[in-house]
């Protein structure tokens, strides 16, 4: 297996620019000339768009930019990614992130693809979702540890560890989800009726669907975002934009506010913030992580915006408490708490009052 030092970045096959690793294990980048006339900051905050080289932090992705790290997978797609390297007699302790990109070619999240890419033979093919969902229990089951579920747990993010396919299903692009170990054999079913809950509250989601199975009650799909009339559409998440992990529960949903008004400048996207922060308080989803909440850019109005939303189930996640705070309180959010939130963004009282009451009674079906 080759050991690439540099990757070039594509954009729906046009060059965005070039990733170099340094002697320091950084992994720095630097805009493709004809992309600095043509195109857009892939991350505004980090990576505007000017030619220079930039340079990142080695931590918190082990020395890549975030909206790098967005490509990554995690969780499940990363213990896959293991498996492969493995069958290929490669030590993925070797393989660093650079190397990484490499593997994941034009598979992640979002638009960005990665040239020169790795070649691994796949004689995977895929079935029945029953028997997709009892290999990956195999998969889990038989990995090489003792406390497997464990570390997953202590990943910080149930979601993440779940498995799943990315599949097409009559020519539009899903994802499935099935049970992880810590999960019950219905957590798909959950997931559904939430989703459709949180499109009661107002909140944008894509198309969902619970896909039949004769060993449990369904599994979970949602229609992909970032992919749209077959294309892709360049995505990142606030932990790419304010290159922090998703591990750590370091913010707030006045940050999350503040971050959406100054890259969207439109308060459609503040209200949609604004509804989940809600649902997620009132129907306990906790594992609003900064992974959760992510942002696409429209290359025809030059415009970001939030994505629709995604991952909603009941979660504890850290310590039992919203992995974003909302106004400083993580373990029992008020009314009060969600109010000043919302003065603090600007929206009217009125409204803000309206919104939450309504949500707050429409959750009361999946908590009781």
């Amino acid at each position: 297996m080759d050991n690439y030092k540099y990757l070039k970045v594509f954009y729906n096959d046009k060059l965005v620019g070039t990733l170099a690793r340094t002697p320091n294990r950084l992994v720095a980048f630097e805009y493709d000339n004809e992309w600095i006339a043509t195109g857009f900051s892939i991350s505004p905050f980090s990576l505007p768009l000017q030619k220079k080289v930039y340079l990142p932090k080695y931590e918190p992705f082990e020395g890549l930019f975030g909206v790098f790290n967005d490509s990554l997978p995690d969780g499940w797609g990363r213990l896959l990614v293991d498996r492969l390297l493995l069958k290929n007699k490669i030590n993925p302790s070797e393989i660093d992130n650079l190397n990484r990109l490499a593997i994941v070619q034009e598979s992640g999240m979002g638009a960005l693809k990665y040239k020169p890419e790795y070649k691994f033979e796949n004689t995977i093919e895929e079935s029945d979702y029953d028997k997709l969902a009892q290999e990956c229990s195999k998969i889990l089951e038989s990995q090489n540890s003792d406390n497997l579920d464990e570390l997953f747990k202590l990943g910080g993010s149930s979601g993440g560890a779940r498995p799943k396919i990315l599949t097409k299903i009559n020519g539009e692009d899903w994802i499935i989800k099935f049970p992880s170990s810590q999960d019950s054999k219905n957590i798909g079913e959950q997931e559904y009726k939430y989703s459709l809950c949180a499109q009661k509250c107002g909140i944008n989601m894509t198309e969902t669907k619970l896909f039949e199975s004769k060993i449990c009650s369904g599994y979970f799909g949602i229609k992909r975002f970032d992919r749209q009339n077959g294309k892709k559409v360049h995505m990142v998440s606030v932990s790419g934009l304010l290159e922090t992990s998703h591990r750590l529960p370091n913010l707030d949903y006045n940050i999350l506010m503040k971050l959406t008004l100054e890259l969207t400048k439109n308060y459609q996207d503040i209200e949609q913030l604004y509804r989940l922060m809600c649902f997620n308080v009132f129907a306990h989803n906790r594992d609003d992580h900064s992974k959760n909440f992510s942002f696409l850019y429209d290359e025809n109005k030059k415009e970001w915006h939030l994505t629709p939303a995604y991952d909603l189930t009941y979660s504890s996640s850290f310590n039992g408490e919203h992995a974003t705070t909302i106004n400083g309180e993580g373990k029992n959010p008020t009314l009060e708490d969600i109010f000043a939130i919302s003065k603090n963004i600007g929206i009217k009282e009125k409204q803000a009052h309206e919104i939450a009451l309504d949500i707050k009674d429409k959750c009361l079906s999946l908590v009781d």
